[in-house]
């Protein structure tokens, strides 16, 4: 201190990582655990991250901006395409890239995949992450990091739990070891960038995902119609549309006399109300949007 002026530290770091691999590795899961808050909804269902959701994490040395994309896959539809080229862009400009693969499944051409995709960001550090280390045996994992290790020259490989909190602090002080020397890029207190309505619809979503099978998943989206705060009573009102693509998958949503939905809601309600710190009334309008992940149009309305 010199007088009331904060003199910055020389050696902070601050800058910006992304987490790849292949969909439901845990990679939503770990950015939630390193924010300390859920900034990123998490699902069974492939390809439930859609675009680029940015959390902070702030430590005394350092602030990590971690990016969660979209799964890298093969895309069937323009919405893959779309998702494909979110992460794609992110990747070109984050400063490390942390590979994912989970400690109990084997390698897959999915994942050998991904790490020759990862030669197009020179710029990038990049490490290994296997995940769900406490979802499998001592020897699994060993095999896991072995097969690894052999995919390229890491700067570091790290196994973690994101659910169990394993060795979470280990990898944070590594990628934060990785990045450039910088003031803080965000205040001490924010925690991610997204909005409040984005992050309510995308609470609404991960709410639908529950339960729901085969090809359902990726036909669901949601969007935000008006969000109105009551005067006379501590109460937010969300008017919501959940669109799918064909009258079946309405049906499926809706379920007999409505009873799937007041689920939905009602799973919503628990998870969007802790955000806003107020209670909630949810309507949800259930809509069909045919097949809207192949329609530029469409697309574009629905925010992708």
């Amino acid at each position: 201190m010199i007088g009331s002026e904060i003199v910055e530290d020389p050696d902070f770091r601050a800058g910006f990582v992304s987490f790849v691999g292949r969909p439901n590795v845990g990679k939503s899961t770990l950015t939630n655990a390193l924010v300390g808050e859920k900034v990123a909804i998490t699902s069974s269902k492939p390809q439930t991250t859609r675009r680029a959701i940015r959390g902070i994490v702030h430590r005394a040395d350092g602030q990590l901006i971690l990016v969660d994309t979209p799964g890298m896959h093969r895309p069937r539809t323009l919405l893959g395409e779309r998702l494909n080229a979110v992460v794609q862009d992110t990747l070109g400009d984050v400063d490390v890239i942390g590979f994912c693969v989970p400690a109990d499944e084997k390698l897959g051409p999915g994942d050998k995949f991904i790490n020759e995709q990862l030669d197009a960001f020179p710029r990038a550090k990049k490490i290994a992450i296997v995940t769900k280390i406490d979802a499998t045996s001592r020897p699994a994992v060993a095999e896991a990091l072995l097969a690894v290790s052999q995919l390229r020259d890491w700067e570091a490989i790290i196994p973690i739990s994101s659910t169990s909190n394993l060795q979470l602090d280990i990898l944070t002080a590594e990628l934060i070891k990785l990045l450039p020397k910088s003031e803080k890029l965000y205040p001490d207190d924010q925690k991610t960038d997204e909005g409040i309505e984005a992050r309510v619809s995308e609470l609404i979503r991960e709410a639908a995902l529950e339960g729901v099978q085969d090809e359902l998943p990726h036909s669901i989206a949601v969007t935000i119609d008006d969000m109105i705060e009551r005067d006379d009573r501590d109460l937010i009102e969300i008017y919501a549309n959940l669109f799918v693509e064909r009258d079946s998958q309405k049906g499926i949503i809706i379920g007999k006399s409505g009873a799937r939905l007041g689920e939905v809601g009602a799973r919503a309600r628990a998870s969007i109300e802790p955000l806003l710190g107020k209670q909630v009334f949810l309507s949800i309008r259930v809509k069909v949007a045919k097949d809207w992940q192949r329609d530029a149009k469409q697309l574009g309305r629905l925010g992708f």
